[in-house]
């Protein structure tokens, strides 16, 4: 960590219950409300933000990061360059999978703004947290879950295990609930929990290099254990979104 930023003393993040539960039950109405997950999260979030920054800024892969001051999502909005690389990689199959899904890269930063600009208090705070935000779509390609209601659920419960956040774990646990009626949904939370346990530890992962490398490679050093078996479920308006397309 730089000096600089060493010095830095983060600004206490309260919860909001109030907020969180306003957008979770605009969330319940429209599943596809990707506004109102990054509204949650931030709402409940607390001091978990801070306690993975840390953690990443105390990496190898983290302290480079910063160093260079590198924006991933430069990275990923190459979707020729992406394209470009040898079939069965990593950054081939994430371009794939935004072009069948027919999304972009920055589909998120849109979504995030919702959230205001409490989340950019610090250079490398700010690097960090749109890092996690913009890499969302490579956890998808790498743990194979897909943007279909269990799979996004099922993720979610993998990126809980991951970084502990009460805000992401609120969404899980209403998806759980909400998941009765849907033939295998809650296995499949269960497991992606479970699995981001086991798991490596993906915030520091180094998906710039990762992306030339073959997927197969990737996801065993990255130790996210064998692909799900589950149904994918679409809401009405993700079924029609995509058809639209």
């Amino acid at each position: 960590m730089q000096a600089s930023d060493a010095a830095y003393t983060p600004q206490r993040n309260p919860i909001r219950l109030g907020d969180a539960w306003r957008a979770l039950r605009k969330l319940i109405a429209n599943p596809d409300g990707t506004d109102q997950v990054f509204i949650i999260i931030d709402a409940l979030s607390g001091n978990s933000g801070e306690r993975q920054f840390r953690r990443f800024a105390a990496s190898p892969v983290g302290q480079r990061v910063l160093d260079e001051k590198r924006e991933i999502l430069d990275v990923l909005s190459d979707r020729d360059s992406l394209h470009s690389l040898p079939p069965g990689t990593l950054g081939k199959t994430y371009a794939n999978f935004m072009s069948n899904e027919q999304i972009s890269a920055d589909g998120l930063v849109e979504a995030s703004e919702e959230v205001g600009p409490a989340m950019r208090i610090n250079e490398d705070r700010s690097r960090f947290g749109e890092r996690m935000r913009d890499s969302h779509d490579l956890w998808h390609c790498v743990t194979g879950y897909s943007r279909d209601l269990v799979g996004e659920a099922s993720l979610l419960a993998f990126t809980f295990a991951q970084t502990r956040n009460p805000g992401i774990g609120a969404i899980v646990a209403m998806a759980f609930i909400k998941a009765g009626a849907l033939s295998g949904a809650r296995k499949s939370i269960i497991r992606g929990y479970r699995r981001g346990r086991r798991a490596g530890w993906l915030p520091a992962a180094d998906w710039e290099t990762l992306l030339a490398r073959p997927l197969e490679e990737v996801r065993a050093e990255l130790a996210v254990g064998s692909l799900p078996e589950y149904t994918e479920q679409r809401s009405e308006a993700g079924e029609v979104a995509l058809k639209s397309q």
